[in-house]
């Protein structure tokens, strides 16, 4: 299996969701997790 870097994951997360007009708040509502959680994914801090 493809193994991504935490930055890369969060380089794409943060394109995605800039493309469709959504803050981090409207993303982690979509997704049934927490703003924070979008910030940590978007910093590359964690996509666990």
């Amino acid at each position: 299996m493809y193994q991504i870097s935490n930055e890369k994951f969060g380089l794409f997360v943060t394109e995605l969701r800039k493309e469709k007009n959504l803050t981090q708040k409207d993303l982690a509502e979509k997704l049934y997790v927490s703003d924070k959680t979008v910030s940590k994914w978007e910093r590359g801090v964690s996509h666990s």
